[in-house]
């Protein structure tokens, strides 16, 4: 038996009473004003923002009586703010699930258990006019309401990130005025709106009225259309009033507040459309956002004027020999998927936190962001297309929850949705369509395929033939005018590069799944689509992490995911996977893909002539004037700098320089590093002077060190031995240094009567896990228990020599039950100036056919003196890096506290590696102690265990150790982004090897470190 559709249930239902959807655009007295843009001084607006009145349900059915009359006595109830979502107000329940429905599938029906907040304001109206209407616009209710004016129904809207807007003339009265909202958590639009995020509810964006003239410009539409060379193009004003009153209004075009045309428009029963040539106009494109403003003048009836600016860009989107080109240019996508969110308000995102997102995109190099996976706030697409990003708008539709039906398309091909589906396409557009920003158009995310898609698509293209539109569900791209995937993987990227005959372009609208430390191997993606014309880029997901701020008694800040909240069933952190972190932090991920997609590559040619390949993969811009600051270095040691502009170099142009640098002078120091650093010569709307565009560096190869051993001269004991059952002692007036007999380990190192190594060192395979290891833990922990991994001593031996002594300590590692392991040879030499050397030799045993693919690692770790806590090491910094992450770490002399070391993801885990280290030391006073390697290895330094680091699940709750833990790696697995995407590339991935780890540890003055750094003292 079915049950009767409540109106929160009714598909075919999409509204009642609400207004057709139109471009946002607001109306001004004066011209000044006019070209501000500032809504808030328009002609009949008044902002609904501030706190109402909240009264929270279980269901709507526990309305109570009459809660909708004007004189429903609200004075005890709860106040809320409006913009906001009630669960971050403490009402309902914090609920986060990536793919999953909250609730049974059982469409369009929701359960009876649907939260409910009742809002009520009282609003003063005065003045009212016959020729009046009075528009309250709700920018976003989540998912469903009903709107009440004095006990009236007004009337009913559903699609949550959309507009929804209301005329309560009839409704209305002089004086107060009570307003009642009724939002219903679920309504049959969810199921169109499982999008991977928060569930979160209410009034979350901006309530506002508008006091408008009956005769009013209703809607109006800008469109530029090129010619054949792109040279000039015609610009389409089209629009309508409300009324037939306006018969003619005047239309002035500025371009950077200046006039620059001039002309009629005809009005016929109120409605006018023109074709206008522009001649070599400005095109707006994310390189050079060029914006012009359209100025409309009428003369209304009451003999008041009005005015209205329509911000529009000249450009095309189109597409031409299988390529998207914009004014005829083919473009690449190096984009980020976006969300709205605050760490604090949830969905509910102001115009500083959009502006800080626009910014801090531009500054990474980004050009591109996909709505994920709704229309996002209408202020963000004003700032894309002034800062310039080209926009993918998604459609505020996804149905992922049904593919775990085995039913992916049960709504989607389902002709009964078809009214829902194309009214949220047709919605998006007409508010969004004077954007140049935008230039494709998405059906909307991870919803199966089907019939209503189609309907989509054919709706947009009726009232927009413009811009292209996308849908990555349809794998035939039938419906979609662009061949998209997700998480494709790097060889089938390849093949779809490769298969490019008559097919249209692909774009990855998802890829590098930035959660937690990650993502790496970016820049093989870039190689592949750079590769082949058919690929244009991608999207990285996503942008930020949806961590929820919460604040200790003691001030810390930290975040919670799903599950902090009891919340089952969730996707715990899956949602903590953004490339900035709640703050707006930037993470190493971001820095490198800022890198990894730099406009400006340097290629060198011959290091030793300083001849390189400058290389522009900007699509519009000519480099020529861009800053080119060169230093030379040798270590710390600064040999020569000067500033150069580039040259003229087109767009997608090159160019070989021989850098103007004294070859002769530099060839005299060691280990000569050139870096090149390319910046802004002027000052843009996101960066001041100078900003930094991308870098690179590269080592004069003749300059190279190449590390020797020189001899101990220094006077010091003859090393004595203390040999007990459990232990050997070796020490002089220098040092003391104990080992264990019974286990193979050195136990303690002193150097002049202070305690160096507390412990160490000892082979591991283990690092605390990384979120995109989630696929591969379990067999890493349950069945190949690389946590356990131990060695066992086979043998141990020692013998004296003049002035040293050397241990030779063998063992085998492996771990529970399992029949591989390692061989190892613990080669240790102590001078008797206390100078302590280890050579690592390792050796694959496997005996059966149960081996891990990779490990996580092989490395060494220790225990180290607290005190020590400065780090300086020669390698990439200063961030961290890992083997397919450290494109935007250079190779030179960085310093830091080991605190600094440490990166606080949300979600602890292993971080602050340092790779290609040729030596580190670490400081106290004016003592270091120098650990050197034979060849150039990764490092971590802590000051927390791996255990501990596993067991904290929030910032600010790591045990710290009363040591320093400092691990050496012969190889660490990259990150890769296989917690959605592609996992560890081969060549990334630590096998089962043999190898060997050579290094040597002694103390030295800190003034002294570079150069002691070029020799070893121990054969």
């Amino acid at each position: 038996m079915q049950r009767e559709m409540r109106r929160w249930e009714n598909i075919h239902l999409t509204d009642i009473n609400r207004l057709p959807a139109h471009a946002d655009f607001y109306r001004y007295s004066a011209f000044t004003e006019a070209l501000k843009f500032n809504k808030e001084k328009s002609i009949g607006y008044t902002s609904l923002d501030g706190m109402w009145k909240f009264l929270f349900l279980e269901a709507p059915e526990f309305s109570p009586d009459n809660f909708e009359a004007e004189d429903f006595d609200v004075r005890d109830f709860d106040e809320i703010e409006i913009p906001s979502c009630w669960q971050l107000n403490g009402y309902g329940n914090m609920h986060y699930t990536d793919v999953l429905y909250p609730f049974p599938i059982n469409p369009p029906f929701v359960p009876q258990e649907n939260p409910t907040g009742i809002y009520f304001r009282d609003l003063l109206l005065e003045d009212i006019k016959e020729d009046e209407k009075i528009i309250i616009k709700f920018n976003g209710v989540d998912s469903a309401f009903d709107f009440y004016v004095n006990g009236d129904h007004v009337g009913y809207s559903k699609g949550s990130r959309m507009p929804s807007e209301f005329d309560i003339k009839d409704y209305v009265k002089n004086g107060q005025n009570r307003l009642t909202v009724r939002v219903y958590q679920f309504s049959d639009g969810t199921y169109l709106e499982d999008q991977d995020m928060w569930w979160l509810s209410g009034i979350f964006r901006s309530v506002e009225l508008y006091r408008i003239n009956q005769d009013t410009l209703e809607d109006a539409t800008i469109e530029t259309l090129p010619d054949k060379e792109y040279t000039n193009f015609t610009l389409k004003l089209t629009g309508q009033f409300l009324t037939s009153y306006v018969k003619e209004l005047n239309v002035k075009l500025f371009l950077q507040e200046k006039e620059v045309d001039q002309f009629p428009v005809k009005v016929v029963n109120g409605e006018f459309q023109i074709l206008r040539e522009m001649v070599h106009p400005l095109l707006w494109n994310a390189e050079e956002p060029n914006l012009y403003q359209a100025v409309l003048e009428y003369d209304l009836a009451d003999g008041e004027k009005e005015i209205v600016p329509l911000r529009f860009g000249v450009r095309s989107i189109e597409i031409v020999d299988n390529e998207i080109r914009v004014n005829g240019k083919r473009i690449f996508f190096n984009g980020v998927n976006r969300h709205d969110f605050n760490p604090v308000m949830g969905r509910t995102v102001t115009y500083e936190d959009m502006l800080q997102d626009v910014i801090l995109m531009k500054r990474h190099n980004i050009n591109a962001v996909r709505t994920a996976h709704y229309p996002n706030n209408d202020v963000f697409y004003d700032l894309c297309d002034q800062y310039g990003l080209y926009v993918i708008d998604e459609a505020d539709l996804e149905c992922h929850g049904f593919e775990n039906t085995g039913n992916y398309n049960w709504i989607s091909d389902n002709e009964l949705w078809e009214k829902q589906y194309v009214d949220r396409a047709v919605r998006m557009v007409k508010r969004d369509r004077n954007h140049p920003s935008v230039i494709i158009w998405s059906l909307g995310n991870e919803s199966g395929a089907g019939r209503n898609f189609t309907a989509m698509y054919q709706a947009i293209k009726a009232i927009d033939s413009t811009r292209l539109v996308h849908y990555e569900g349809d794998r035939q791209a039938a419906y979609s005018d662009m061949y998209t995937t997700m998480y494709t993987r790097l060889n089938a990227l390849e093949e779809i590069g490769k298969d490019s005959e008559g097919k249209k372009p692909h774009i990855l609208c998802e890829y590098g799944h930035a959660m937690g430390n990650g993502p790496g191997g970016l820049t093989e993606y870039q190689e592949v689509m750079r590769k082949y014309p058919r690929l244009q880029g991608g999207f990285l997901w996503e942008w930020y992490d949806h961590g929820i701020q919460k604040v200790d008694e003691d001030g810390n800040v930290y975040y919670l995911y799903g599950g902090d909240y009891g919340d089952f069933p969730t996707n715990g952190n899956f949602c903590i996977d953004g490339l900035v972190f709640p703050d707006r932090t930037p993470s190493p991920g971001l820095i490198e893909y800022q890198k990894v997609i730099e406009p400006i590559v340097t290629e060198v040619v011959d290091p030793n002539q300083l001849k390189i390949i400058i290389k522009n993969r900007y699509d519009f811009r000519n480099l020529e004037g861009i800053q080119l600051h060169l230093k030379v270095e040798s270590f710390d040691q600064l040999i020569e700098e000067k500033t150069i502009s580039v040259p003229s170099i087109h767009a997608q142009g090159e160019r070989v320089m021989t850098l103007p640098l004294n070859l002769e002078e530099a060839l005299k120091y060691d280990d000569v590093r050139i870096r090149l650093y390319y910046s802004e010569p002027e000052k843009t709307l996101y960066a001041s002077e100078g900003h930094l565009i991308t870098s690179e560096s590269f080592l004069l190869e003749a300059t190279k060190v190449n590390k020797t051993v020189v001899s101990n001269l220094e006077a010091a004991e003859a090393i004595s031995v203390e040999e007990e059952p459990t232990q050997l002692v070796l020490k002089n007036d220098r040092f003391k240094t104990v080992f264990s007999k019974v286990h193979g380990v050195l136990l303690s190192h002193q150097l002049n009567g202070e305690e160096i190594i507390e412990k160490g060192p000892e082979l591991t395979l283990w690092r605390a896990v990384i979120d995109n290891d989630m696929y591969k833990k379990d067999a890493w922990i349950n069945k190949y228990f690389l946590k356990n991994a131990k060695e066992q001593l086979i043998s141990f031996s020692y013998q004296m020599n003049e002035g040293f002594v050397d241990l030779e300590i063998n063992k085998y590692l492996s771990s529970v039950n399992q029949a591989w392991g390692f061989n190892l040879s613990y080669q240790y030499r102590i001078t008797q100036a206390g100078v302590l050397s280890l050579h690592l030799k390792g050796f694959k045993v496997i005996r059966g056919k149960e081996i891990p693919e990779f490990l996580p690692r092989i490395g060494i770790t220790m225990h180290l003196n607290k005190e020590y806590s400065d780090v300086t090491w020669y390698g990439r910094g200063d961030s961290e890096s890992y083997q397919d992450s450290k494109r935007s770490q250079s190779i030179g002399l960085y310093n830091k506290n080991v605190e600094e070391m440490h990166t606080d993801y949300v979600y602890p885990q292993e971080n602050g590696s340092r790779c290609d280290t040729s030596f580190l030391a670490l400081t106290k006073g004016s003592q270091s102690i120098l650990v050197n390697f034979k060849e150039v290895r990764d490092f971590t330094i802590h000051d927390y265990e791996t255990s501990a680091l596993e067991e904290a699940k929030h910032r600010g709750n790591i045990q710290k150790s009363p040591y320093n833990v400092l691990t050496i790696d012969y190889q660490q697995s990259g990150l890769g982004s296989n917690s959605c995407g592609e996992e560890q590339l081969p060549q990334y991935k630590v096998k089962i090897e043999d190898f060997e780890i050579e290094l040597e540890i002694r103390s030295i003055h800190k003034d002294t470190l570079v150069e002691e750094s070029k020799f070893f003292k121990v054969r």
